[in-house]
């Protein structure tokens, strides 16, 4: 066979369409756009929340073995724990019986105090137990999944504690589950009180994600290393009084006119299983009062008549 009457066109399996570079900046641009549509008008909750349902209980049944796994070990390990905590418990029932005395005659006496101030009663923050399933997958991002969701009563901004302080918040509910914002997340706000010094301020989560930072505080401002920060309660979503972080360095820049003040969380996440879902103070608060909008004024005309 002549060499000229053979086929020289390519097979179908070798034929290309649009260049390389053409379907980079094509679907480059489509990932760009439905980002920003999502980020502004929530185009793929729907879709989150339908696949967050779907997949819940696969989750669940991958989790099983993994439950079993650490379940057998904690209790071996946990044994003699629990043994030593009864024998400390036992020793501390004694000194909590008279301090539970003091408390109910403070709270007696707090009531007494408010009836005779005429002041409203303080706010019962009511709260439901939840466990820590696992972190988000998004690596840029200090946040974590729990078993609670819409379906166990369970509203946006709700705050999310243990024993040691605050540890988040809720912003983002599912059905059967629901995304926490560590305090530590770059994204992350609480206002605090400073418990020396009565002074309010509010705290960031750390770009670098590590710890947090008060920012816009004044150079001069009266902070020291060791001064412990609580829930001021003034923002309607976390009770008054909720340890918080603990001041550890102070960098006063004095050509900028602020301080740099560094926190670290009393609370960890990274040892964190079980935690506490409060509802937020602002459910209890009563509504706020309409502004009426200003009457306008009518300028008086000079003179009058003869």
């Amino acid at each position: 066979m002549a060499l000229g009457m053979l086929d020289r066109t390519p097979p179908p399996f070798f034929r290309q369409g649009p260049s390389a570079l053409t379907r980079l900046m094509f679907f480059s641009a489509l990932a760009l756009f439905l980002m920003v549509a999502d980020t502004r008008f929530q185009l793929t909750q729907p879709l989150r929340a339908i696949m967050a349902t779907v997949l819940h209980p696969v989750e669940r049944v991958l989790r099983v073995p993994v439950d079993a796994w650490q379940g057998g070990a904690e209790y071996f390990l946990g044994l003699e724990h629990a043994l030593e905590e009864e024998a400390k418990a036992r020793q501390e029932l004694s000194a909590q019986a008279a301090r539970s005395a003091r408390v109910d005659q403070l709270m007696q006496e707090n009531l007494r105090l408010r009836a005779l101030l005429d002041l409203r009663p303080a706010l019962k923050v009511r709260s439901q137990a939840a466990e820590i399933l696992y972190d988000a997958p998004d690596p840029y991002s200090r946040k974590v999944i729990i078993d609670r969701g819409a379906r166990h009563g369970l509203a946006l901004a709700s705050p999310v504690i243990n024993e040691a302080g605050v540890l988040g918040q809720v912003t983002r509910v599912y059905p059967y589950s629901a995304e926490v914002t560590l305090l530590t997340d770059k994204e992350a706000a609480i206002p605090v009180l400073n418990n020396r010094t009565q002074a309010r301020s509010a705290a960031f989560g750390n770009p670098n994600g590590a710890g947090l930072e008060l920012r816009f505080m004044a150079g001069n401002a009266d902070v020291q290393v060791g001064d412990e920060l609580s829930t001021s309660g003034v923002d309607g979503i976390y009770p008054a009084g909720v340890p918080v972080a603990k001041v550890t360095q102070i960098d006063r820049v004095v050509e900028s006119g602020f301080a740099r003040i560094s926190l670290v969380p009393l609370a960890s996440p990274d040892s964190v299983r079980h935690v506490l879902v409060l509802e937020p103070v602002g459910v209890q608060m009563p509504p706020k009062p309409e502004v009426e909008p200003p009457k306008p004024v009518v300028a008086a005309k000079k003179g009058g008549r003869k």
